[in-house]
């Protein structure tokens, strides 16, 4: 993939892209700590006639620095992509075909609400459930307390931020590594990355601080004492910001692609990084119980949103990797570009 900058209207944003100007329009999003690089193994396959575009979110990458209102839920980044649409020339009813993955495919699902009449399909790979990260207890959402305490920027570990933003790419005390982290929960532990020192690379452009990644935070009454503040990245993705779940009403339905491993540590129904999978293990004392704080139930959620969409007449289509863990663009690139193209192919 080629490197390009685009001026939008809000904001200056590198992409990845691949494929002929005139092609048929791909937009592919990338998640939390990541840039538009981990699309290129899906991208390098690709077939002509099509332009992939994997722009660097606000906050990754070598896009411009501006900071994230948490408060806005996922609309920063929703708001982004449209502008990018718009310079690139791809706004026109029913012509963009859009991917995401993890935290992208929560802000697909914004983008869908926002600009439904402009998709043609839509791939959700591990995507963010409709409710955000963390902190909820059941299909509907509903918060374990009633300020989210155990979501948003406060959650990431301090020693792990403090590393991503030293820049620090060894494998001294793996608990806190950014690459034995990214190497033990992007994707399962019998793939290895060939290009892990270029993808570790990109992940340590994250912007890091109160306005980027994790956000700021707010102290809680509350177990475990955190709960989300306005600003940056992991506030953005909280429940107190982020709901993405009127994506199951759209009153246009694009096909969906749901694409996911069965062996994902991150967007789960007991993720290694929610709160409430944490308590039940005892690795954060205090846990008040699984009646007050179970883990969230992500996949059930997400199932439950696209089974709604599904009833009110939306075409989706679930399949489910086996022996794939978070990061099936990396570690299944061939069969999710396989799976892509025949999504964007099967559109009438």
């Amino acid at each position: 993939m080629d490197k390009v900058m685009v001026e939008t209207s809000r904001i200056r944003t590198h992409c990845f892209v691949a494929g002929p100007e005139d092609g048929v329009p791909v937009l592919l999003v990338h998640g939390n700590i990541t840039t538009g690089r981990f699309w290129q193994d899906v991208a390098d396959g690709f077939p002509d006639g099509y332009r992939l575009v994997a722009p660097d979110l606000r906050s990754f990458g070598r896009t411009e620095r501006k900071p994230v209102d948490a408060t806005r839920g996922l609309r920063d980044w929703s708001d982004d992509l449209h502008a990018l649409v718009e310079a690139l020339g791809w706004a026109g009813y029913g012509r963009l075909h859009i991917a995401g993955w993890s935290n992208g495919g929560g802000v697909v699902q914004q983008y869908a609400i926002d600009h439904t009449e402009e998709l043609a399909t839509i791939t959700l790979i591990a995507p963010l459930a409709p409710y955000g990260f963390g902190g909820s207890k059941d299909v509907h959402g509903t918060p374990c307390w009633d300020d989210w305490a155990g979501t948003g920027g406060g959650t990431a570990a301090p020693d792990f931020v403090r590393r991503m933003a030293a820049g620090d790419t060894s494998e001294e005390e793996p608990v806190s590594s950014p690459r034995v982290v990214m190497r033990t929960f992007f994707w399962s532990p019998a793939y290895k990355a060939p290009d892990e020192d270029e993808l570790m690379d990109e992940v340590l452009l994250t912007a890091v601080g109160d306005t980027g990644y994790p956000g700021d935070t707010t102290s809680s009454p509350n177990w475990p004492g955190v709960a989300p503040g306005r600003s940056g990245v992991n506030n953005a993705f909280a429940g107190r910001w982020c709901d993405t779940s009127a994506f199951a009403d759209l009153a246009v339905k694009p096909p969906v692609l749901w694409l996911r491993g069965d062996q994902d540590q991150v967007i789960s129904d007991e993720s290694m990084f929610d709160f409430g999978t944490l308590g039940k293990l005892e690795a954060v004392p205090g846990w008040p119980g699984m009646e007050v704080y179970p883990p969230q139930p992500q996949i059930a959620q997400t199932r439950a949103m696209l089974d709604r969409y599904q009833a009110g007449g939306g075409s989706v289509r679930e399949l489910v990797f086996e022996g794939c863990g978070h990061g099936p663009l990396i570690e299944r690139s061939a069969e999710v570009r396989e799976q892509l193209l025949a999504h964007i192919k099967g559109t009438p």
